[in-house]
């Protein structure tokens, strides 16, 4: 089989947009067959989810979205600080939304949506969980739930959760814990 360029080169490129949490650029790229086109790309800089287990439960967060418009069930989540190491960032971000910390293991990393943005997203395993709680960010208002880890799992299958760092943290500590 022959193996097919489908590398698209770069010529230039402008920032549309800069904010707090993303960049939206601009590119003119070179197709392969010659032909250029534009291509928007969304800059964010990664981000980590945790999947923490503490005595056979899950706990989960409950915050609204502004981007969908509804509250969410979702694994413990946030944003990597510049030069933040990920394991670093999810024991923040799991003390300040759950006020717990635990020894951390990395299950995967991942592109979240690469037709359109470069976010890179770490997940781990968080157990033998202890409170040491940090205090949240000003901008979060989140309410930490408890279920059981069965719980967790039929509800991936039975669609329940819609956020899908969430369906897969479940799905991939399942595999691992059998």
């Amino acid at each position: 089989m022959e193996k097919q360029n489908r590398q698209e080169e770069r010529l230039e490129g402008e920032v549309l947009f800069e904010g707090r949490m993303l960049r939206l650029d601009r590119d003119t790229v070179r197709l392969p067959n010659g032909l250029q086109t534009s291509r928007e790309v969304v800059r964010h800089p990664g981000a980590v989810g945790i999947v923490a287990i503490q005595d056979q439960e899950l706990l989960l967060v409950r915050q609204y979205r502004y981007a969908i418009a509804q509250e969410t069930l979702e694994i413990p989540a946030g944003k990597l600080d510049p030069k933040e190491p990920p394991l670093e960032c999810a024991v923040r971000e799991l003390r300040e939304e759950t006020g717990y910390r635990g020894t951390m293991e990395h299950i995967s990393t991942f592109y979240t949506t690469p037709g359109f943005t470069d976010e890179v997203m770490h997940l781990f395993l968080a157990r033998d969980l202890v409170w040491d709680p940090l205090t949240p960010d000003d901008d979060e208002f989140i309410g930490v739930e408890r279920i059981s880890w069965e719980d967790a799992v039929q509800g991936v299958h039975q669609n329940k959760f819609n956020d899908a760092k969430t369906i897969l943290g479940i799905l991939l500590v399942q595999g691992r814990l059998g």
